[in-house]
């Protein structure tokens, strides 16, 4: 409830206190001032006795009013009571006045309030029988033509009454109406706001999920991989009986190591691969196949077809970490003699080729993937569809393995 629909509450509450008193008053003082229509001093002792009773009745009703329900502004039996006594009382006061007909006209104000249902209409009619009484000057009527005049009177003051009052019951409805709707929204928007909870609750769980698997690629395509390669170089160090052979793949493993750690870094605080930080994607992979082809002294390749786009920082890292992970598998499995890395910017999408003339491998004999093994074919996928693209692989034993992934064109101010 605004703060104005409780100004007007509070106002017509003071109305229905005050007002039967305000009109009861009226009418006494026009009673006294039109004194010739008294016909002796009995009707002046019954106008004031029941005034009295009018001031005792009002008095008890209000007064007891806080101990009803709805402060008694709802149709009950108590209230249907106090309406038919207070009607008595001024169709009586009328009848030796008609000046207190404002009384009367009371009835007008709380009849939906005080009865009811259609004993309402009763009621009202009852009050216009009062009314239109006094317009007529009076009852009884004398005569037909003041009967008639008094029907004519009933009928105006009775219609008008009863158009009112259906007004306010077809508003009192919509009202009603507006507040149940008012209700079924609100809960619609409790239980939209539970669901909300409920998703954001769900979507934390999926992240803290994604952001596992994410670690443990990262984990693997880091430190595994560089810790794989660095056991390589000190195997290499401690078989060769050259010294100058033995410093050279010793210094490789130190340069692992320092790579190893600052990837294990920035996976931590999850950043884009070391390499992508002072150049593109492009120079980036660039520099993977010049020092893996340095590293295993396999001739290797790359390429860039196409116009070169700024990729997204997601994407960049994305296509690194498929190509890192191809050459891994192609330096522990392939045995090639030649790798090539092809980057092509072909309209909205990136394509990233790593093909190799080793010896290749039947797809579907994969083994299933063990705990000390890599990430392999299923985590190269995943790195992909994370990001809406694809991976597709072509080998056959003896024919080398060529991979190649697909994902959205995303520019780095996207």
């Amino acid at each position: 409830m605004t703060v104005v629909d409780t100004q007007i509450e509070r106002r017509l509450e003071q109305l229905h206190i005050w007002g039967p008193y305000a009109l009861l008053g009226i009418g006494v003082v026009l009673a006294v001032g039109s004194a010739e229509l008294q016909r002796g001093p009995e009707e002046w002792y019954a106008a004031g006795g029941l005034v009295v009773a009018a001031l005792v009745l009002q008095t008890w009703w209000h007064g007891t009013r806080h101990r009803r329900a709805d402060r008694g502004r709802s149709p009950s039996r108590a209230g249907t009571v106090y309406y038919a006594v207070r009607w008595a009382i001024a169709f009586a006061l009328t009848w030796i006045n008609p000046f207190f007909a404002f009384y009367a006209a009371t009835g007008y104000m709380d009849a939906d309030e005080l009865i009811p249902g259609m004993w309402r209409r009763l009621g009202l009619f009852a009050s216009a029988v009062t009314v239109a009484g006094a317009q007529l000057g009076g009852l009884p009527a004398s005569g037909t033509g003041e009967w008639l005049g008094f029907a004519g009177l009933l009928f105006v003051n009775f219609g008008l009454q009863a158009v009112v009052a259906h007004i306010t019951e077809q508003e009192e409805q919509r009202s009603r109406e507006r507040a149940e709707t008012i209700e079924a929204l609100q809960q619609a928007l409790d239980e939209n706001a539970a669901l909300h909870a409920q998703l954001l609750v769900q979507a934390r769980e999926a992240g803290v999920a994604d952001e596992r698997r994410r670690l443990a690629a990262e984990i693997h395509d880091t430190l595994a991989q560089g810790l794989t390669g660095i056991i390589a170089q000190l195997q290499v160090v401690a078989n060769t009986p050259d010294e100058a052979l033995a410093r050279e793949h010793a210094h490789r493993a130190m340069d692992l190591a320092r790579h190893s750690l600052g990837e294990a870094r920035r996976s931590v605080h999850n950043l884009a691969p070391v390499a992508l930080d002072d150049a593109g994607l492009p120079e980036a992979l660039k520099q993977t196949v010049a020092d893996w082809g340095e590293r295993t002294g396999v001739r290797a390749e790359f390429t860039v077809t196409g116009i070169a786009q700024q990729l997204h920082d997601e994407v960049s890292a994305t296509l690194l970490r498929i190509a890192q992970e191809a050459l891994s598998n192609a330096a522990r499995h392939a045995r090639a003699a030649r790798v090539g890395v092809t980057l092509t910017f072909l309209g909205d999408e990136v394509i990233l080729d790593i093909r190799d003339d080793g010896v290749g491998f039947d797809p579907l004999a994969l083994a299933p993937r063990t705990r000390t093994g890599g990430f392999g074919l299923d985590g190269m996928r995943a790195r992909a569809e994370r990001i809406a693209g694809s991976l597709t692989v072509e080998t056959e034993p003896g024919h080398g393995t060529a991979l190649s992934a697909r994902v959205p064109l995303v520019r780095h101010d996207q």
